[in-house]
């Protein structure tokens, strides 16, 4: 004789191939359990700490140094602005012991080459720190462009006063007694348009975005999972 044939169980796929959370944890998502019953589990990702990116922490980081690596970048416009703005020529006359300072030239466009000069070069700045930034840390961030603009807008700033610290004396009575009646001297190098301080923020965040929307990273396309189910 032979014993009848028991049929096996049926097979649970359930059992297997799904993951039950442990007691406490909340159902769906991926979570962390720390082993200990009674305690409930807490996410894996977070806006602090997030494994697709450097997190919020390191971000902050970051954007501090750029902003003061860009705000140093102002030595350079500052340089810059000195060495290539013209020359405005100064006049002073003297009655008495009274002086009086003028314009050599009433006409001359020499002030508003001042202003131009550093508007283009702070152009030139925005879009070299926006550049080095980008190859500094492509995934871009909110952190990121706001160092971006608050460095650019210091750089510029620093550039002002530099250049007028380089250029000639501010005591312009005094330059006119230290060369004679009637003779020609450089005016002090001043920035009369304020507005081109914005210049240099201005260019470094729309090349900026130029580069991310170009050549930025790219969000993964999500695919639907098998069976019609919708990801998680």
């Amino acid at each position: 004789m032979s014993a009848p044939l028991t049929p096996p169980p049926p097979h649970d796929p359930s059992a297997h191939d799904s993951w039950q959370p442990p007691a406490g944890a909340p159902a769906g998502g991926s979570h962390r359990y720390d082993g200990k019953p009674g305690r409930a589990a807490y996410p894996r990702h977070g806006w602090w700490h997030d494994e697709d990116g450097p997190g919020m922490a390191k971000e902050i980081r970051e954007a501090a140094v750029v902003a003061v690596a860009v705000a140093l970048g102002g030595v350079l416009l500052g340089v810059l602005w000195w060495w290539l703005a013209p020359r405005v020529p100064l006049v002073g006359d003297a009655s008495g012991d009274a002086w009086v300072v003028y314009l050599k030239d009433s006409e001359g466009e020499q002030s508003i080459g001042v202003d131009g000069t550093f508007t283009l070069v702070a152009l030139g700045c925005g879009v070299l720190s926006a550049l080095a930034v980008f190859l500094f840390r492509r995934r871009g961030g909110v952190p990121l462009v706001v160092a971006l603009a608050v460095g650019g807008l210091l750089g510029s700033v620093l550039a002002w006063r530099l250049g007028v610290w380089l250029g000639p004396s501010q005591d312009v009575i005094a330059q006119a007694k230290s060369v004679g009646k009637g003779v020609t001297f450089d005016a002090p190098l001043k920035l009369n348009a304020k507005g081109a301080l914005l210049a240099w923020p201005f260019a470094a965040l729309v090349f900026h975005l130029g580069l991310t929307a170009l050549f930025g990273p790219r969000d993964p396309e999500e695919w639907p999972a098998p069976g019609g189910q919708q990801p998680r």
